[in-house]
């Protein structure tokens, strides 16, 4: 496992962690049901996107590392 695989899967699990951090504090704050599970669903919105965000990088790294990958391949078989 590289250096990057370890990285992603930490800023994977720092977001997916600090959400269900967000979330249980909320629970636990002293404000009206209403109010916090419209915080609740706002702080799951904004943890989605930044998710898909990770997500894409993910892909983006895999798709470059891919195609070093290859290019390397390539002229060592030269």
């Amino acid at each position: 496992m590289s250096n990057k695989d370890t990285g992603t899967g930490f800023a994977i699990g720092l977001v997916l962690g600090a959400a269900i951090g967000l979330a249980v504090g909320f629970l636990y704050a002293p404000r009206p049901g209403e109010e916090t599970r419209e915080l609740i669903k706002d702080k799951a919105e904004k943890a989605k996107e930044k998710t898909s965000e990770v997500v894409e990088k993910v892909k983006e790294n895999i798709a470059e590392t891919t195609r070093k990958a290859k290019a390397t391949l390539a002229k060592e078989t030269e």
